[in-house]
C-alpha cells in the first residue's frame, strides 16, 4: 500500500522548507512555492515554473496541496457573500466575504460544527462533527482571497466562523503561522482577531504567544447566572475566571480586548444589564461589541428594537465603557453572526457525517 502524499498545505513555513530540502530543492524553493499557492492560487507543481523541472516533478510524485472545493456561492443584498466548502472527507464548513470595511474581511471556520452550545447560536445546534487542521483553516483564506481577487492586497480575517477557536488550539495557532509566513499572505497579526467564549486554560497558553492575533471574547452576560444559561461553559469558568485572566492579558499598547455582547429582547438588555457590564470591565483596555441578534428558526430568542439597542449602547457609554454597535451583513443568506449552519437547522452532526460516508 503506497504512502499518502505529503500535504504542503498543512505545512508552516519551517515544515515546508524541511520538507523541500528533503526533496532536493533549496530552502529559497520553499518561499517561492509559498508564494505560489498563498499569493497566485496556484497548486498545481508544473505550473510552479520558477522551480527546478527535476523538484517539481519529484513534489508532483508524493506531495499534494489541497484546497476545500466551493459548493456553493451566495451574495447577499449587502454585498456579503457566504461559501460553502466541502473538505476532502465531504463534511463541509461556511466561510464569510464581508466587503466595504475598511480592509475587508473574511470569516472563517475553526471548526465542522462547534460544542460549546451557545443558546442564541445555530452553529452551537449542530454539535461538534470534528477540529479542522490548520491546512483547513489557512486555506478558507486562500480560497476566498483568489474568488474575490484579493490576493496581495491588504484585508481582514476574522476567527468568528464555524467552531471555537480555542478548542481547537494548536491547530488554530498553526494556521496563523502559516497565514503570517511573509513569503505566502504576508499577514499582520493586527489584521487577525480572535474570537473566543472564554475557554481557559486555553486563553492563558495565548496569552503566552510570540504571534498575538486581536481578542475578542463572547461575553454576552453580566452575571454568572444568565451566562451559564446562555453561554454553558461559564458553568466551568465563570466571569470571575475569565475576566481576571482577560486583565492578565497582554494587550498590545493601542489596541483593546473587544468583548462581543449579543443583546436579546428581554434578557440582557436592560439598562441595569449595562450598568452591570460597565462594572465588570472597568479598569480594562477593552470595547464593547453589541450585536443585536439575528434572529433564526430554532433560536428561542428575538431581536430588541432599535431603540432598546440605542437605550442600551448609550447607557454603557454613560457609564465609561467605549462602544460599537455591530451592523448586521448578510442576514438574507444566513451569513451574519450566529447563523452559520451546514444542511440546516434539524440537520444533525450525525446525518452530516452520514452523508459525507456516502450515506442518506
Amino acid at each position: 500500500m503506497s504512502a499518502a502524499p505529503l500535504d504542503l498545505a498543512e505545512l508552516e513555513p519551517t515544515e515546508l522548507t524541511a520538507a523541500v530540502v528533503a526533496r532536493g530543492g533549496q530552502p529559497f524553493n520553499a518561499r517561492q512555492m509559498a508564494r505560489w499557492i498563498y499569493r497566485r492560487g496556484v497548486t498545481d507543481f508544473e505550473r510552479m515554473t520558477d522551480l527546478p523541472a527535476a523538484l517539481r516533478a519529484t513534489l508532483a510524485g508524493d506531495c499534494a496541496c489541497s484546497t476545500p472545493t466551493v459548493l456553493r456561492a451566495d451574495r447577499s443584498a449587502d454585498g456579503t457573500a457566504k461559501l460553502l466548502l466541502r473538505l476532502a472527507d465531504g463534511l463541509r464548513v461556511e466561510a464569510v466575504f464581508i466587503p466595504d470595511t475598511p480592509r475587508m474581511t473574511f470569516c472563517v471556520s475553526t471548526q465542522v460544527g462547534c460544542a460549546m452550545q451557545c443558546g442564541f447560536c445555530l452553529t452551537g445546534r449542530m454539535g461538534l462533527a470534528r477540529h479542522l487542521s490548520a491546512g483547513e483553516i489557512a486555506a478558507q483564506v486562500r480560497v476566498l482571497s483568489r474568488r474575490f481577487e484579493l490576493a496581495g492586497a491588504a484585508f481582514n480575517v476574522v476567527l468568528m466562523g464555524m467552531g471555537e477557536p480555542l478548542h481547537n488550539y494548536d491547530a488554530t495557532m498553526k494556521a496563523l503561522r502559516i497565514l503570517t509566513d511573509p513569503h505566502g499572505l504576508a499577514m499582520r497579526p493586527q489584521r487577525i482577531t480572535l474570537s473566543t467564549v472564554g475557554v481557559l486554560p486555553a486563553l492563558e497558553r495565548l496569552a503566552g504567544e510570540s504571534l498575538m492575533p486581536n481578542l475578542a471574547v463572547s461575553l454576552h452576560a453580566a452575571t454568572d447566572e444568565l451566562r451559564n444559561e446562555l453561554v454553558p461553559i461559564n458553568r466551568k469558568h465563570g466571569l470571575d475566571a475569565l475576566l481576571a485572566a482577560c486583565r492578565r492579558f497582554p494587550v498590545a499598547r493601542r489596541r483593546r480586548i473587544t468583548f462581543e455582547y449579543v443583546l436579546l429582547a428581554g434578557v440582557n438588555d436592560a439598562p441595569a444589564d449595562a450598568r452591570r457590564l460597565a462594572r465588570l470591565l472597568a479598569g480594562l483596555r477593552s470595547k464593547v461589541n453589541v450585536i443585536p441578534l439575528n434572529e433564526a428558526p430554532g433560536v428561542p430568542y428575538r431581536r430588541p428594537s432599535d431603540a432598546q439597542i440605542d437605550r442600551f449602547a448609550r447607557t454603557l457609554a454613560a457609564h465609561g465603557a467605549t462602544v460599537t454597535v455591530r451592523k448586521s451583513r448578510g442576514r438574507d443568506i444566513r451569513a451574519a453572526c450566529g447563523q452559520l449552519i451546514v444542511d440546516g437547522p434539524q440537520r444533525s452532526t450525525a446525518q452530516q457525517l452520514a452523508t459525507a460516508l456516502g450515506g442518506s
